[in-house]
């Protein structure tokens, strides 16, 4: 393991020191984690944003999308455990 050093506001460290007690940690222990948290969170955005802009692109180039109302309709029904047909994409303007 890599040693680091951070240089930390002492309110930071208090709230570091009182947080990681009540968690039965340590304070390294608790950044450690909070750290790992984070950068997978950050991760988990950074494919979100990917997969977002491939599928802009990938409407863009088909010209086809299910409208808004229909794709929340079928997304409540599925999470209200009902059996719904999968709402199909429809053209909304000519493709490139």
């Amino acid at each position: 393991m890599a040693a680091t050093s951070l240089k930390l506001p002492e309110e930071l460290k208090r709230r570091i020191e009182r947080l990681a007690g009540a968690a039965n940690k340590t304070p390294h222990a608790f950044m450690v984690e909070t750290l790992s948290q984070e950068a997978d969170r950050a991760e988990i955005r950074e494919r979100f944003a990917k997969d977002a802009a491939l599928s802009e692109s990938e409407t863009l180039q088909s010209g086809k999308a299910v409208p808004l109302e229909t794709a929340f309709d079928y997304l409540e029904a599925r999470a209200a455990g009902k059996r719904v047909r999968r709402p199909r994409a429809r053209t909304w303007r000519a493709s490139r």
